[in-house]
């Protein structure tokens, strides 16, 4: 016969045996919720992420199609060109076209200019825009805050604003179908010098003291210490300039009149006949040869970007 103190301790591990064994059941039971939850977070991670993927590729296939499709036109036969329905990748390849589209016209020329045009302007923009941004970022001068006011209003004056004044300038002077009307109104950029200032005033001013210190002047604090510092905004500033001089076609369009001078964006405009003929397929390989210096600048220029912003970030 089991006493009450007897009953009492059967009883108490009764119910210890009880809690373990619930114990083992709950933790076995979270063990099977736990990674149903988890499966349920990355489904919606991987969900939100092929959302994502899915825009991308429709924004790409979007911007990329027109190249393309300018691509498979330039290689396409005048038939293929107009058959219904078109098609993207062509029955036979035409290398005639790029050498119809090159010998219309004194291209070689046209590209010499543009060469020359675009790197002209460019390496005098690096030189203008430098001393300048350094000026208004590192030196107080009298007159400093109304200079850089009148900078600021110049980012907000449209090209075409300014356009019949220099016109009207470089024709009185005589400069008209020369390399100046293309080059010097462009000398200077107000973006580029307001980029390049507001980087300039992120770098401490310790170093330029410190620069100071051994003898360095002004002109190798600016280009030996601040512009390599600065190189994510040069580098950027001075791509996007490039594309948009390599393919400015209208200022070039009334500042010249033969064909000594006019830029490659002119050459490729002149491919279309005055006779209503228009051939689209030597017209879209003429835009190629336009475009292909832009594309070699990018694949050369685009690690260096990347290494630039890399180093601005570790920075």
């Amino acid at each position: 016969m089991l006493t009450l103190d007897s009953y009492q301790r059967k009883f108490i591990i009764n119910k210890e045996k009880v809690d373990i064994i619930r114990f083992i059941q709950k933790e076995e039971t979270m063990d099977i919720i736990q990674p149903i939850k988890k499966d349920k977070v990355d489904i919606k991670k991987i969900a939100s992420k092929s959302i994502e993927i899915l825009i991308l590729l429709l924004l790409s296939a979007i911007f990329i199609f027109p190249f393309i499709w300018m691509l498979s036109t330039s290689f396409k036969n005048p038939q293929e060109m107009m058959q219904l329905p078109p098609t993207i990748i062509p029955n036979d390849i035409v290398l005639e076209n790029y050498s119809t589209a090159w010998h219309s016209g004194p291209f070689f020329r046209y590209l010499l200019n543009s060469v020359f045009v675009t790197g002209s302007v460019l390496i005098v923009q690096f030189l203008v825009m430098v001393p300048a941004a350094y000026a208004f970022s590192k030196i107080k001068f009298k007159g400093e805050k109304m200079l850089f006011g009148l900078l600021l209003v110049g980012l907000m004056i449209p090209p075409q604003v300014t356009f019949l004044p220099v016109y009207m300038m470089m024709s009185k002077f005589g400069f008209i179908n020369t390399y100046v009307p293309l080059i010097i109104p462009f000398m200077t950029s107000s973006f580029g010098i307001f980029l390049l200032r507001q980087n300039f005033m992120q770098i401490s001013d310790e170093i330029i003291e410190a620069a100071k210190l051994d003898n360095a002047s002004d002109l190798k604090i600016m280009f030996r210490i601040m512009v390599p510092m600065a190189k994510p905004a040069v580098i950027t500033f001075i791509l996007f300039n490039f594309i948009y001089h390599w393919n400015n076609y209208f200022w070039p369009l009334v500042m010249t009149n033969t064909d000594a001078i006019r830029t490659l964006p002119i050459g490729v405009a002149l491919l279309k006949s005055s006779e209503g003929i228009t051939a689209w397929n030597v017209i879209m390989a003429g835009n190629i040869i336009l475009i292909l210096p832009i594309i070699l600048v990018y694949i050369f220029a685009n690690k260096k970007v990347k290494e630039a912003f890399m180093y601005s970030g570790i920075k």
